[in-house]
């Protein structure tokens, strides 16, 4: 077979060509050979088809993400935003902390294990290649319906390929979340985040400048495995007979990626990198084409250095080859000994596969034939832009009429008991200890909170006790019901989660899940929840670091729920003042911040107990939000409140079963007077206890501390209502049913072992 040179490529302009086959549309294809003058070689259609697809280039959501960008201004915490390989923000003392969240989801339905694993080790080379030491990971999670027999096939094998990539790594992970739903059965969403820390002194960037500068692989061979993987795999919708492409999956070695990330740290130390990327979607094309279109020249590569572990490999799959734990850096040429003595150390197979030029193009050669001569920014960062149709879905109407504050509510004490026990028991809010003992949760011995807690914190320096907290939420039953307020309700559920910590909030990552945006309803839910989250930015003054974008989230015709994941960053001082859940000494007292209405649309009792999505979602009020943050900060910090735990999914009874079961103590509630006024058998004990009500959370507050906290929260407008007390071993609502912490504890923890252990 002849090889497809740059040559053999114009002097053959009418070859027939893949392009369809690639994932490529027409027009795509007629606008590279536009580009190039030419139709493309091999290689090089390759190349664009990977760079191009919707998972690499964004080109359907690019025209909405800009808002995040123009609207919300960077505050003064920001170092690094959007456009590198993660966000970069100042936590004072000198350190810079990176993060950032991203998709695995379509590898990880195929090939659950390897599909998760290789989704926690590439957004920790991201985060590592930006220069800093990765020091926890988060996972949010979201299955299909819990009984059934996918399920069972998907997440024993997604927890555990991120619990052994991680584990083995020596991260602590720290929080994330299990959420299940029927509407993610064919297609799960396997979102992993990653934190980092470094010196400000120490942040590198992704580009290639300086000619001369030579290019080092370095890290894993190239091998056969992943070749399309996310880049291709996640830019189409499932088939609905089931899972297919099993060879598009990556294979993770985590002792490899262990000793890439400290080669890779002590290259940093010895100042060796004028430039860096870790290979992830798209591999070799995305790291030649991104390093030189965001550099200062061009860029020549010998394809036929690159380290195989497969000799029959052709220059095409190298290219498009996802394989793992690779890195790729621009050092100067009095620094490459060095370099390479340090990957030997580490014991990394590290080539030098080209250099950096003082032209403006890509240059690929393999065993001497030129078979890529590109402009890098069209391959890169020039793809093509779509303004997609969006439209209003006819069903909009009628699901949000059909309120569940009209569903049939317990009538007697009695029943209201039960569904307090259906409840605590469901899928969704029970225990996830079957899940996250599986991870390694305190390796590195700073880990301050982790899960069950609102948020995860991590401690930086040892010495001053600064640190970090980070929560990650998405309710796709709200976004469903109305992605604008769900998207803006994911962002205040985060934030609240972290100052319920005791930690600032400073900035946000996002994971943006949705179904194919070829359907005019879905590209309309994109649309809202991306103008929802960049207006909830701007009102919390969270800035948007970076983040990703996953679409085609369904099987067939039936899209997952909209699930735009928020993922906040703080800041504490001192994490020895920060605020756990649990309740933990007879004779604190709760109380309950912000108001309680009746909210029960996308709630989880209307889930649980009736099956049914519909009404609205629960009304935001962020300067709520940011008030009660501030609250929660201040009392934290002041030694106000010794526990505290936002209220969400399953209202108030829910994170008092948490906290109570977290503390080992029980808790006496009355229902305050402005909630029992109905006459009912339940009194409004229902709404108190069930209603979805955001800005809210429930403290536990030392007698001591009772008045200074009231006033505070007086002075500054936040309602504040005294609503029990921590006492005994049973959780009792007065006048309505009292539940025994030995059957709380029960049904809260059964569930999850019972269906998968």
């Amino acid at each position: 077979m002849t090889l497809d040179t740059v040559k053999h490529a114009t002097e053959t302009p009418e070859a027939a060509q893949p392009w369809k086959e690639l994932g490529l549309k027409e027009d795509e294809y007629a606008r590279i050979r536009e580009i190039l003058g030419r139709r493309p070689t091999g290689a090089e259609l390759a190349m664009y088809s990977v760079m191009w697809s919707e998972h690499c280039s964004y080109k359907s959501s690019k025209v909405h993400l800009k808002q995040f960008g123009e609207k919300v201004p960077e505050n003064d915490a920001m170092l690094v935003g959007i456009g590198e390989n993660a966000g970069v923000v100042d936590v004072g003392q000198g350190y810079a902390v990176t993060f950032k969240v991203e998709s695995h989801n379509h590898p990880s339905y195929i090939e659950p294990y390897q599909g998760a694993a290789t989704g926690v080790g590439g957004i920790v080379r991201d985060i590592l290649a930006m220069g800093a030491r990765p020091v926890a990971v988060v996972d949010p999670l979201r299955f299909g319906a819990a009984d059934h027999p996918d399920t069972k096939r998907v997440l024993p094998g997604v927890v555990a390929g991120i619990g052994g990539y991680g584990n083995c790594l020596g991260l602590p992970n720290i929080g994330g979340e299990v959420v299940f739903d029927p509407c993610y059965q064919g297609n799960p969403l396997v979102n992993a985040g990653c934190i980092g820390v470094m010196k400000h002194e120490d942040i590198h960037l992704a580009k290639a400048s300086g000619p001369g500068n030579k290019v080092i692989l370095y890290g894993a061979r190239t091998g056969g495995d992943g070749i399309g993987g996310v880049s291709v795999l996640a830019s189409e919708t499932f088939d609905s007979t089931g899972p297919s492409r099993r060879p598009a999956v990556q294979v993770g070695d985590p002792f490899q990626e262990k000793l890439l990330i400290e080669c890779t740290l002590e290259i940093f130390r010895e100042n060796l990198v004028a430039g860096i990327q870790d290979l992830g979607g798209a591999g070799l094309s995305c790291a030649t084409s991104e390093l030189a279109s965001a550099g200062s020249g061009g860029m020549r590569v010998e394809l036929d250095t690159v380290p195989l572990r497969d000799s029959s490999l052709s220059p095409e799959e190298i290219l498009m080859s996802e394989s793992q734990e690779r890195m790729c850096a621009i050092v100067e040429p009095d620094k490459v000994g060095r370099f390479l003595e340090i990957c030997e150390k580490w014991d990394v197979i590290a080539t030098v596969i080209g250099e950096v030029t003082d032209g403006e193009r890509l240059e690929i050669f393999w065993h001497g034939e030129q078979i890529v001569d590109v402009p890098p920014r069209t391959v890169a960062h020039e793809g093509p832009v779509y303004h997609r149709p969006y439209e209003r879905p006819s069903w909009q109407d009628a699901l949000q009429a059909d309120d569940a504050g009209a569903l049939p509510r317990p009538a007697t004490a009695e029943a209201l008991r039960d569904q307090v026990l259906q409840v605590v028991a469901s899928p969704n809010q029970a225990s996830k200890a079957w899940i996250t003992d599986q991870y390694d949760r305190f390796v590195q011995g700073n880990t301050v909170l982790a899960q069950p807690e609102d948020a995860g914190m991590v401690r930086v320096d040892e010495e001053t006790n600064l640190g970090v907290a980070m929560a990650t939420d998405g309710n796709g039953r709200y976004a469903k019901l109305d992605p604008y307020a769900g998207a803006q309700l994911a962002l205040a559920e985060s934030y609240r989660n972290v100052a319920a910590s005791g930690a600032k909030p400073l900035a946000i990552s996002n994971c943006l899940n949705f179904g194919s945006p070829e359907d005019p309803a879905v590209m309309w839910q994109f649309a809202e929840a991306t103008r929802g989250l960049a207006d909830g930015c701007l009102a919390l003054g969270t800035p948007v670091t970076g983040g990703n974008v996953s679409l085609y989230n369904q099987t067939g015709e039936t899209a997952i729920h909209p699930t735009p994941v928020v993922a906040v960053l703080g800041v504490i001082d001192d994490v020895t003042r920060r605020t756990p859940i649990a309740f933990t000494e007879e004779g604190q007292l709760l109380y309950l911040l912000g108001d309680t209405r009746e909210e029960f649309g996308g709630s989880a009792w209307a889930q649980v107990v009736h099956d049914h999505l519909g009404g609205l979602p629960p009304k935001v009020d962020l300067e709520r939000e940011r008030l009660l943050a501030e609250i929660l900060i201040s009392a934290s910090r002041d030694g106000m409140i010794d526990a505290a735990h936002d209220l969400s999914d399953g209202g108030l009874i829910q994170a008092v079963v948490e906290s109570c079961l977290r503390g080992g103590t029980g808790a006496r509630l009355v229902v305050p007077e402005a909630l029992a006024t109905d006459g009912s058998a339940t009194g409004d004990a229902f709404t108190f206890l069930f209603s979805e009500s955001a800005g809210r959370a429930v403290v536990a507050v030392p007698r001591s501390e009772e008045l200074r906290f009231t006033d505070m929260c007086a002075a500054r407008g936040l309602p504040a209502t005294r609503i029990g007390v921590v006492d005994g071993d049973a959780v009792e609502v007065q006048g309505q049913f009292s539940l025994g912490l030995d059957e709380l504890r029960a049904a809260h923890t059964e569930t999850i072992p019972a269906l998968f252990g």
